[in-house]
């Protein structure tokens, strides 16, 4: 290849196993060493406290406490439960969910 030709990332069939690049200006070609053509990671951090579902409070088993009131509306009776928090770092949590219907707030601490 000369200087100011360049070869494209365009797919191009080296042998039937195998995926390379082909130059467009002459026959040229190398194979591709990675099989990959594109990646497009992403990545999406979800909210933990909105996957809750404010249903909880109805729930007979889930122990209830009256030593932390709602933040949002002063209530004092919230459902609470541990769950394994989606941060690698941070382990277990609790998660309270304000019994007050019309609230129905959720927090940790």
């Amino acid at each position: 290849l000369g200087s100011d030709e360049v070869l494209r990332g365009e797919q191009a069939v080296v042998s039937t196993q195998s995926t390379g690049y082909q130059c467009q200006n002459c026959e040229h070609v190398e194979t591709a060493f990675n099989n990959c053509i594109y990646v497009n990671k992403i990545t999406h951090e979800i909210d933990e406290l909105q996957t809750i579902v404010g249903d909880v409070i109805t729930d007979p088993t889930l122990p209830r406490t009256q030593d932390h009131p709602c933040p949002r509306c002063s209530q004092c009776l919230a459902v609470f439960f541990q769950a394994q928090s989606s941060v690698a770092d941070q382990g277990m949590r609790l998660y309270y969910v304000c019994c007050n219907q019309q609230c129905n707030h959720k927090w940790t601490e």
